[in-house]
């Protein structure tokens, strides 16, 4: 399936830490957009979608939730409750984000600008899209 946990290398002191997210370099595609979640409840689902061509990194910067991800195949479930550990969401891979902690904050890094077309909301067109 197409998706990795990327280790995520932490530079820090007495002051802090830091991490540093660099197009091509700790992530396998050019940044084009960022944006961010907040303000979750536990008892609301987001994603269910995939896109065709977009590459994504998502990093929990506060709190936990939980990631399904299917590939039309199999489904896995990722739990990201540290800012260390981002997960890598390859093209092609359906993804359901739920139970996530109050308050949970997530930044999605993303290999290209928002473009609607890119995106499949119905799963039994992720399918067929996928087995054609």
């Amino acid at each position: 399936m197409n998706f990795n946990l990327l280790n995520l290398k932490v530079f820090g002191d007495s002051r802090g830490k830091l991490i540093s997210l660099e197009s091509n370099k700790n992530l396998p595609f050019e940044i084009k957009r960022v944006y961010y979640i907040f303000d979750t409840v536990p008892d609301q689902e987001r994603g269910k979608h995939a896109h065709r061509n977009l590459e994504q990194l998502i990093v929990v910067m506060d709190g936990a939730c939980e990631l399904v991800l299917d590939d039309g195949k199999k489904r896995e479930t990722v739990w990201l409750n540290r800012p260390d550990v981002g997960l890598y969401i390859g093209k092609n891979i359906w993804r359901e984000m739920r139970n996530f902690s109050y308050g949970c904050k997530l930044m999605v890094l993303s290999s290209d600008f928002y473009n609607e077309e890119e995106y499949i909301r119905d799963y039994n067109e992720f399918l067929k899209y996928i087995n054609h």
